[in-house]
């Protein structure tokens, strides 16, 4: 096993690049199963998620092929499985994105349940009801999904009960193959949502309200899409990681490639907390703040403050002066990184789904374990101020989201080193 080991207070500076999106990149991958022809997904990040979905779809007959660390073509024209088995799919709850395609494309699939997930349950009811409304046959057999639609999927109108963004892009990759009109209603308005359909409609699919919770989709009966080479849009999360990691040790540091529109909610919260930015092109530049200052947080969806930003400002939060509120709306096991911090001598107190961290007290060195992805990186920035050194165990989680950790944050003059136990 490996861990972090990392030598706290230092101040940071320098510059990096930010990745392409995980988040993107893996609907955009199982959005390839609908192509005829071979694609290429540049800016793809290097994480394991990625190596993951890859694999899976080799397992249902596709070519995946990496041109070099950030690139990867898929030919999906040999597919010859829609089986997608559990041994893959319960190493990622993003699997379940490969159902709508393979549904749509061939009439039949069988995806096993992605099972439970540390952060809380993410239930996939939405996702099935809507293509049950498509005219799927649907029933769980031996913890698999066995959906069954003869004659292809048909357009229909949909409303979403609750937001999902899983949900809507795989209901809007099933909808691009099915027979006439489909409405769909409270879209997610993720970048991530907006990027599978713009892909969608460079393919010539018909897609009207992109960018809206409300989409109108033309579909194209069973004919298979013709999808250009495109490249994945940077990541956000990754990005706001970064800028946390400037804001927690107070210095000045730039990233490249990311999108500052993406990042609106997160870059309000810094400025709110006492932080400046420069913005030029896709370049961000965070300038450090004469006084840290308390924040409120309410985790909501796109364009709100993002439930994957919460743990990184929760850490944040330790060097503001004063209580920080922070409320957890989207899932319910999301604070399981408190009791780690803890151990570094954080003050948080939990009353539900809200958060109060008591700010401005000292933190020292500690082992601490990484429960989650975003979880794992909240204690890598609280071991960045913290005095004497950490050793953050687990970091297989890290590497399901974060492409070259260690390198990124020894590039901003941070003192991490990768080791293995034993």
């Amino acid at each position: 096993m490996q861990y972090l080991q990392i030598n706290g207070g230092k101040k940071l500076s320098g510059e990096v690049s930010i990745s392409g999106a995980k988040n993107a990149a893996l609907p955009l991958i199982a959005l390839t199963l609908l192509s005829k022809n071979s694609v290429n997904l540049k800016n793809i990040p290097d994480v394991a998620d990625i190596k993951t979905l890859s694999k899976l779809l080799e397992n249902l007959g596709s070519t995946c092929e990496f041109l070099g660390k950030n690139e990867l073509k898929i030919d999906t024209s040999k597919v010859h499985s829609t089986m997608a088995n559990y041994d893959i799919v319960r190493k990622m709850r993003a699997s379940i994105l490969v159902l709508g395609p393979l549904l749509s494309r061939f009439g039949h699939c069988e995806v096993s349940l992605p099972g439970g997930c540390a952060i809380g349950q993410r239930p996939i009811d939405l996702h099935l009801s809507a293509l049950e409304k498509m005219g799927a046959n649907i029933s769980i057999k031996q913890g698999y999904v066995v959906a069954t639609a003869k004659n292809g999927l048909k357009g229909a109108k949909i409303v979403f009960d609750k937001i999902t963004v899983t949900g809507s892009e795989n209901i809007v990759m099933a909808a691009a193959l099915a027979k006439g009109q489909t409405h769909l209603i409270n879209v997610a308005k993720e970048p991530e949502v907006v990027q599978v359909c713009e892909v969608l409609a460079a393919a010539g699919v018909k897609i009207s309200g992109i960018g809206t919770d409300e989409l109108i989709i033309e579909g194209t009966d069973r004919e298979l899409l013709n999808v250009s080479d495109f490249s994945v849009i940077s990541d956000r999360i990754e990005a706001g990681t970064y800028l946390c990691a400037g804001a927690i040790t107070n210095s000045k540091i730039s990233i490249k490639n990311a999108n500052a529109q993406h990042l609106s909610a997160v870059l309000l919260k810094l400025e709110q907390m006492g932080f400046g930015f420069e913005i030029s092109d896709e370049k961000i530049t965070l300038l450090p703040a004469k006084t840290i200052k308390p924040c409120e947080i309410v985790t909501t969806e796109y364009p709100g403050f993002p439930t994957d930003m919460q743990a990184q400002f929760m850490a944040l939060s330790l060097v503001a002066d004063g209580v920080s509120v922070i409320d957890e709306r989207l899932f319910e096991n999301r604070f399981m990184h408190v009791s780690e911090l803890a151990r570094m001598g954080a003050d948080i107190r939990l009353n539900g789904h809200i958060a109060s961290v008591y700010g401005g007290k000292p933190l020292n060195s500690a082992d601490v374990m990484a429960t989650d992805l975003r979880a794992s990186s909240a204690l890598v920035l609280a071991a960045l101020v913290a005095s004497g050194t950490s050793k953050v165990h687990r970091i297989y989680h890290l590497d399901r989201g974060y492409e070259n950790l260690e390198e990124k944050f020894k590039a901003l003059g941070a003192d991490v080193l990768r080791r293995n136990d034993g």
